[in-house]
């Protein structure tokens, strides 16, 4: 089957877009069959896993990539703290959007609202604060790169 991906080049997954007016990341989530329980409900640690997937495509789209920090500067993120409101389910077969803002960012740390929408319908909203370092497992300081795509984007965390 022809996929209109030009030969030599891998069809790349989406790594989300940003939304200007109001600084958010948004990723698409398909919910799929692993992602729920018995009943066809998502279950609650996968909401994590799908806002950890749109923080990764969020540092994408400033031209960095996770692991090649750790290859190359021995620095990476980790969540610190994290509070979670599961206020509606999410089901097989739904199309989901994260939506990541960054609300503070900090010599070594950040922190992220995350929301996980059906159409127009909050499901989850998860509140992060993510730390930067170093192969020993102590802070480091934020790459400089990354601090100034960010902080022209910060913006209060939604109430």
């Amino acid at each position: 089957m022809d996929s209109g991906t030009p030969p030599g080049q891998a069809r790349a997954p989406t790594s989300g877009w940003a939304v200007e007016a109001d600084h958010r990341h948004v990723f698409p989530v398909r919910v799929y069959y692993e992602d729920t329980d018995a009943e066809g409900i998502v279950y609650y640690v996968n909401y994590l896993k799908f806002a950890e997937r749109a923080r990764t495509e969020m540092l994408r789209l400033t031209g960095r990539e996770q692991f090649a920090m750790l290859q190359e500067e021995g620095i990476g993120f980790t969540v610190r703290s994290c509070t979670a409101d599961y206020l509606s389910p999410a089901r097989l077969d739904d199309t989901l959007e994260v939506h990541s803002t960054v609300n503070e960012v900090q010599g070594a740390s950040m922190r992220m609202s995350q929301r996980i929408w059906r159409d127009d319908r909050l499901l989850c909203d998860l509140r992060f604060r993510i730390a930067v370092m170093n192969r020993e497992g102590r802070p480091a300081r934020m790459p400089i790169d990354i601090r100034s795509a960010l902080e022209p984007h910060v913006v209060p965390p939604p109430s």
